[in-house]
């Protein structure tokens, strides 16, 4: 079994000093106090009760009907009898591999890849192949690659793991030509996918794709939603949509975990979506994250080393940031954090040590000022890292030189006033004078 690397920094990064740009946190602040108020006692009132009470363990009818709202809205829709309501999307994860998984057994996934699902796939025993990436989603030619030489092997996948919306930690999402021919491999191979979709209703530019499920008709497709992205993480209600025989099998792995989710988390997700303002406040998350992308973008332009890569998502709440040669983020950590300034080192997402100079980067937790200096505090330790490889390799302060930000690297020079009469000539390269072999003449 492995820690989770999120977890492992929550401790540290509730410091009210520390910049945390770690986490997948939404800004619960947005949501109106009154309103939960108002919805609590409504709770209160009808179904005190209820709410305290055990519940089906597949989920209390309401909230499954909430559910169904949601995916209607993603353009899927579903029959609420169809869900399975879980605490979190986490246990999704966690039942699918409870279900289907044995010791041994194959998982494909993206990669990099949810840094969460990693503890999972990890504590079955689950032998991870993971799948190259473009800015396209995961390559599923090299899918189709991976299952060819998974099948001379005499290895079957119990399912294929995807996060084809603003994915998670790469921020990019899987294009519509591929999701079709995901679908249309699932279907050939009989292959079961997990499709985690989070962050399907934060789309902030672009228009929407549709989800795997819609395409695959519900036959090889498991979807994972979760209301922690759109409404609350403290509700800790997600949900799954399965073919019949797997959610089946879902449904008494979840009764063995925890029995049901909590009946009064799942009365206030009912009550709130009954009242059908959601998707007024999903459409005002949308506006202020696009902004909190919008300004993390340029702060990463403004402070970090030009040979840096990062990647523009179209939503979702991470952008993934990959540093020059020689930068360790897993000990690149240990110096951000001695500077109140927190990520995932990019290693957490993979499970065979690769994404030594990624870093996952959350936009949406943090206010706009907060973001700007905690990239700038980032930048700083890049750069000093740098140097320090610099004088280390023999180059002085080369690297860290060569490395400054983009914005330094750009910007012209200043006049100097004292030359404002002097015609400045451009200069000629000497191979190109007049008479010389290469000029042409």
């Amino acid at each position: 079994m492995k820690s989770s690397a999120m977890r492992d920094l929550m401790a540290i990064t509730e410091r009210p000093e520390v910049i945390s740009l770690a986490g997948g946190l939404p800004d619960t602040s947005t949501f109106p106090a009154e309103d939960f108020a108002k919805i609590m006692a409504h709770v209160a009132v009808d179904a005190t009760a209820k709410a305290l009470q055990y519940g089906p363990t597949e989920g209390i009818a309401a909230t499954q009907g909430a559910i169904a709202q949601v995916m209607e809205a993603e353009g899927t829709p579903v029959d609420p009898q169809d869900v399975l309501v879980t605490s979190g999307g986490q246990q999704v994860i966690d039942l699918v591999c409870k279900t289907l998984v044995d010791p041994g057994d194959v998982i494909v996934a993206e990669a990099p890849t949810y840094p969460g699902a990693v503890p999972a796939f990890s504590a079955y025993q689950a032998d991870v192949v993971q799948i190259e990436m473009d800015g396209d989603g995961m390559r599923v030619d090299v899918l189709e690659e991976t299952l060819d030489r998974l099948e001379r092997e005499g290895r079957r996948p119990k399912f294929v793991y995807t996060i084809p919306n603003f994915q998670n930690p790469a921020g990019v999402t899987l294009s519509l030509g591929r999701r079709r021919r995901l679908v249309q491999v699932a279907r050939e191979r009989e292959l079961l996918v997990l499709e985690d979709n989070p962050y399907g209703l934060l789309r902030y530019e672009g228009e929407p794709l549709p989800t795997l499920r819609s395409l695959d008709g519900g036959d090889f497709v498991i979807y994972l939603g979760t209301f922690s992205k759109i409404l609350s993480p403290g509700v800790r209600l997600g949900w799954a949509v399965a073919p019949r025989p797997v959610l089946v099998k879902m449904n008494i792995g979840k009764a063995a975990s925890d029995l049901c989710s909590s009946s009064l988390a799942q009365l206030f997700v009912a009550e709130y979506f009954s009242a059908g303002g959601w998707p007024g406040y999903v459409a005002s998350l949308r506006e202020l994250y696009r902004r909190r992308r919008d300004v993390m973008l340029e702060a990463l332009d403004e402070h970090l080393p030009r040979e840096a890569t990062w990647t523009r998502p179209e939503g979702g709440l991470f952008i993934w940031a990959t540093l020059p040669e020689g930068v360790d983020t897993t000990d690149l950590l240990a110096k951000a954090l001695s500077r109140n300034v927190a990520f995932v080192p990019g290693r957490a997402a993979y499970l065979d040590g690769r994404g030594a100079r990624s870093m996952r980067l959350n936009f949406s937790g943090v206010t706009d000022d907060r973001i700007r200096e905690g990239v700038r505090r980032i930048g700083e330790v890049v750069h000093e890292q740098l140097d320090l490889l610099g004088t280390l390799q023999g180059t002085g302060s080369g690297a860290g030189a060569r490395a400054r930000s983009r914005a330094s690297d750009s910007a012209p020079p200043a006049p100097d006033p004292a030359l404002a009469d002097v015609v400045h000539l451009p200069r000629r390269d000497r191979d190109a004078r007049p008479g010389s072999s290469s000029s042409g003449g």
